[in-house]
Parts: C-alpha cells; sequence; structure tokens
C-alpha cells in the first residue's frame, strides 16, 4: 500500500504541473480577443452623424454661476419613474476649479435649466478645488439598458474625481471621492475623505502623480471603480473593487488599460466608461496619440482583462463644421429605444471652444 501511494504522489507531481499549466494556457486563451472580434464588437459604434453645434455651449450661462465656462465631462443619466425626462452632469470652470452642474431634456438634444450639482469641498480638505460627478450607481450597465439611477441603502451614489488646490486647471495631485444623493440631482459626500488617493499603500507608480475620473460598474454582488492616472505625462487605466463602495482596493495588475507606443492612445487611455454588451464588456475611452484625442474602445470578457482596438471609433476633427478639431474625448453613451439610435455625447474642442457635442448612429432632427 505504501508502494502504491509513493508511485500515485510521483505521479501526481510529475503531472501536476502540466495539468496546471494546461488550465493557465486555456485561461489565457479564452481571455484573448482576436482582431476579427474587435473588428465585429466594435461595428456597431461606428459610422456617425454629427450634430452641428455644441448641445452644452462652452460658455452655459448658468444662473447664478455666470463666470463658469468650458464645459466638459457629460454623463447623461435617468430617474426612476421618468421614462421621457433625461438628466445631463457636466462640469465647468471658473478660473479656480471644477463645479459639476445638471440640466435636463426630453428629446437628448436640447437641454434646459442647468443648476449645480456639487461644488467646491471645503477649505484645505481633498475636493476644495472641485468635484466632477458622473460614475453614477445604475440599475442596469447593459450597453442598450435605460441609464437609470439606482438606489443603495435608500440613496443615490456616484464616485466623483476631485482635486484638493484652487486657483489652476487639475492641479495635481487628484483623487476620488463618494456622494450620495436624495434625489439624483443635488449631491454631497458620503465619506470625508479620498476612496482612492496616491498616498494609499496599494497606489502604483503608473498613478503616482494624479489620479482622475473613476467609472462605476455593479457586477456580480461587488463594485468595479475603472479610472484613469497619471505618471508624469501618461495616463492610463486601472481598475479598484469594493463590497460596500467606500472601501476600495486596487487590482494588482493594473493597468487594465495601458497606453501604446506608436498608437492614438500612445499618450493617454484615458476617462473609462464601461457597459454589458451581449457576452461580453466594452469600454468606450479616449486616447491621445497622432497629433489628437480621439474615442478609443476595448472589450472583456471578464472585466480584468481588456483588448483594446488599434483604431479610433472617432477621430478628432471628425466633424465637418470643425466643433471637435482639436480634442475628441470623454464620451457618455446613451441608446434611445424610440428611435433605435446610440447618442453619444463628448468633450468637443474646436471652433467654438470646449462643450459638450453630439454625434448619433442615426441622423436626428
Amino acid at each position: 500500500m505504501t508502494k502504491i501511494w509513493r508511485m500515485f504522489v510521483l505521479f501526481m507531481c510529475v503531472l501536476g504541473p502540466a495539468v496546471a499549466q494546461e488550465k493557465i494556457m486555456a485561461i489565457g486563451t479564452d481571455m484573448q480577443i482576436d482582431s476579427a472580434a474587435l473588428d465585429r464588437w466594435s461595428a456597431p459604434y461606428r459610422g456617425w452623424s454629427y450634430w452641428p453645434e455644441h448641445v452644452i455651449a462652452s460658455e452655459p450661462k448658468i444662473p447664478g454661476y455666470e463666470s463658469f465656462h468650458n464645459t466638459d465631462c457629460p454623463t447623461v443619466y435617468q430617474l426612476p419613474g421618468r421614462p421621457n425626462l433625461w438628466y445631463m452632469s457636466f462640469i465647468a470652470f471658473d478660473g479656480h476649479g471644477y463645479n459639476s452642474f445638471v440640466a435636463e431634456s426630453d428629446d437628448l438634444i436640447h437641454w434646459r435649466n442647468p443648476r449645480l450639482a456639487m461644488g467646491f469641498g471645503p477649505k484645505g480638505e481633498f475636493d476644495n478645488g472641485g468635484c466632477v460627478v458622473g460614475a453614477y450607481l445604475y440599475e442596469s450597465y447593459d450597453v442598450k439598458a435605460p441609464r437609470t439611477l439606482k438606489k443603495h441603502n435608500g440613496k443615490y451614489w456616484t464616485l466623483y474625481g476631485c482635486y484638493p488646490r484652487q486657483g489652476g486647471y487639475e492641479l495635481r495631485p487628484g483623487y476620488e471621492g463618494v456622494a450620495v444623493s436624495e434625489d439624483g440631482l443635488a449631491w454631497k459626500r458620503a465619506k470625508n475623505s479620498p476612496i482612492l488617493s496616491i498616498h494609499d499603500a496599494d497606489c502604483g507608480a503608473w498613478e503616482s502623480s494624479c489620479i482622475y475620473q473613476p467609472w462605476l460598474v455593479e457586477h456580480d454582488g461587488g463594485y468595479y471603480s475603472f479610472y484613469n492616472a497619471a505618471q508624469g505625462g501618461t495616463e492610463q487605466t486601472g481598475l479598484a473593487r469594493s463590497s460596500n463602495l467606500v472601501d476600495w482596493t486596487r487590482h494588482t495588475a493594473n493597468p487594465v488599460v495601458p497606453v501604446r507606443k506608436g498608437g492614438y492612445d500612445e499618450q493617454f487611455a484615458s476617462d473609462p466608461k464601461v457597459f454589458r454588451d451581449g457576452d461580453h464588456w466594452t469600454m468606450f475611452y479616449f486616447g491621445v496619440g497622432h497629433g489628437g484625442a480621439h474615442i478609443m474602445i476595448a472589450f472583456s470578457r471578464d472585466l480584468l482583462h481588456w483588448t483594446a482596438h488599434p483604431e479610433p471609433l472617432y477621430k478628432a476633427g471628425g466633424n465637418p463644421s470643425g466643433l471637435d478639431k482639436q480634442y475628441a474625448h470623454k464620451i457618455s453613451l446613451v441608446y434611445n429605444p424610440a428611435d433605435d439610435t446610440y447618442y453619444l455625447y463628448y468633450c468637443a474642442c474646436g471652433k467654438d471652444g470646449r462643450g459638450i457635442g453630439l454625434i448619433t448612429s442615426r441622423t436626428v432632427n
């Protein structure tokens, strides 16, 4: 019996590593996404029609906040029980820092009634330089689902990017915070300290200079924050996870979407927006390379391993009006079943300054 047992142990010692390696190879193969799949999965998000002007102007003239301009970072959402009304949060800059605002629309084109959503944090604290809301907890992350906010513990939730200092544009270092809302329109801190900081023990070298904007995904009972961060002049996308929306731990294999030498994202791979898309996940992000900022796309089967398409979905300068001649970046994607159309909002920088542009998958009036 002893001799048989020893032979079995010896057999497993020889075979075991091979079996383990085979499993690892199988997992790795399963996570790889070939070029044919990249082309097929990205096809629905190519070939856009152009709205000729900003839907939120560079000078939005918000009542009581007329000094704020250079609108940016659109995120469209809906509230439960209001199927024909959409809200868009966006930011603007007054020379001191960012504030977040919200406007509303019943046709996804004309936006009205802009007002404050979240202003400057307390003096001397991590968000005193301004708050950028927009990483909302949604009822569904399906790419065609309504962007309806979901309550957790009786409140709506968002992650937000923020800066500690006033007096300039995105003064480093940036942080991430978490906020709540009673009505989905006005937001306040849910935690009086950042959820991600360059001072955290698990902060990586790739994010050691500044942390920027998050994107929230709920999946399988947990929460994922996809976010861009900088080391010097290079921005890449990483991932953190949480079980309660308040305490976060970074993914050990960050960045999950790195920059690519010689690519349209050779300097920045930033501002991720992630949705469930059939049997896979789709990430919209922006790349900086080849002389501009462009809208890019990447895919994953497990939310951890990502493969980016080398070609932009949309290049800066695509709008014939010159609206995005400089930059096309920072998107918000909404599907409207009433006209079977994707509405893609983005920060369009060009002939009319920095404002919120719109491209659509079908021509709309």
